[in-house]
């Protein structure tokens, strides 16, 4: 806090829809100067905050976003830390959730809201739906208690709820419900009222934070359909220098048990490969075993991804990867609730 003892935020703006302005002579989008932030929302001075504004040089549309960038905020954060009480990242919503998701990782023992949001409208167009989360990610990144912080957590705000970032994807382009959780029940829902979940929010531990920049993306996504072949399934495993797969499977883990898929699958995890089993369905779990069609795998040393998302697995993963564990330490870890990321039973 400063002097004043007011709440202190720091935006971040990475790139994105809400960030943009409609340029008043060519009716083209430009990025919004956020020097001018009072002017396009005086309802911000309302709130009696100190704020303070960082861009990324050059701005990053969210489609190319990549572990260089997720390091780089994080040390934007790092280097800030002690200076304010929270943060809000203005992100593209397109792969807002994989960098949500890496943040939360990254920032061992964050005792402070680092809230993401974003929009489907840019700022500057009269039915935009950045005003309101813009505005509303500021209170919730404000929000205390006892001077404690109420969401000491990496989360994303979107249309009046806010998630934990590493439960949330991204379901819907056109509407501005963008997101969902879809395995954990949100942190808080914003109406008339804020209603804050207490009880599923993560609790401060007050200990020192560690920053973790060594993302290693050397991992793919493996989605499984019906009719793939063997060809496509020795050459993906088959990559030189691949170290884990994401392997999307069917309902809650299943898989196909032709000799040939489970020939394939056991030699890529003999020869080092971290294989770890997500369903493709949006909401549920992986039960190894439940049915004979992942018995196999769970045998065959496939790890469950549990009812993580996609987006979590894979940069979780990056992030284990970067820690450099033996595989038996990383494969117990990867089973493990780091940070919210699975229900625990």
């Amino acid at each position: 806090m400063n002097m004043e003892n007011e709440i202190s935020l720091l935006i971040i703006y990475t790139g994105g829809t809400i960030g943009m302005i409609k340029n008043p002579e060519t009716g083209s989008l430009r990025p919004f100067n956020f020097e001018g932030i009072y002017d396009q929302i005086p309802e911000l001075k309302r709130f009696h905050y100190h704020l303070e504004f960082r861009c990324f040089k050059p701005i990053i549309d969210s489609s190319d976003m990549s572990p260089a960038h997720w390091i780089k905020l994080a040390e934007i954060i790092e280097e800030n830390y002690e200076a304010f009480d929270g943060f809000v990242v203005l992100h593209g919503s397109d792969t807002m959730a994989y960098t949500a998701s890496a943040l939360s990782f990254m920032l061992e023992n964050l005792n402070k809201p680092v809230v993401f949001t974003g929009s489907q409208l840019p700022l500057g167009v009269l039915r935009t739906d950045g005003r309101e989360n813009f505005i509303t990610a500021i209170e919730l990144a404000a929000a205390t208690e006892d001077d404690t912080p109420l969401i000491p957590e990496v989360c994303i705000y979107f249309e009046n709820q806010l998630t934990r970032a590493n439960r949330t994807i991204k379901y819907n382009a056109e509407n501005f419900n963008a997101f969902v959780s879809p395995n954990f029940p949100v942190l808080a829902d914003v109406g008339v009222y804020i209603k804050y979940n207490r009880h599923h929010i993560l609790k401060p531990n007050f200990k020192k934070l560690k920053v973790h920049k060594n993302m290693d993306n050397r991992v793919t996504i493996l989605k499984l359909f019906p009719g793939i072949t063997k060809e496509v399934m020795e050459g993906i495993l088959g990559l030189p220098g691949l170290q884990a797969v994401v392997l999307e499977t069917f309902g809650s883990g299943n898989a196909l048990t032709e000799d040939w898929f489970l020939d394939t699958i056991e030699r890529a995890i003999g020869r080092g490969l971290h294989i770890v089993n997500i369903t493709q369905c949006a909401a549920g779990a992986v039960e190894q075993g439940k049915y004979d069609t992942s018995l196999k795998l769970k045998t065959m040393g496939v790890i469950s991804g549990e009812d993580m998302t996609t987006e979590a697995a894979l940069t979780k993963i990056m992030y284990l990867l970067g820690e450099k564990l033996p595989p038996e330490k990383f494969r117990a870890i990867m089973n493990l609730s780091l940070r919210g990321e699975i229900t625990v039973h």
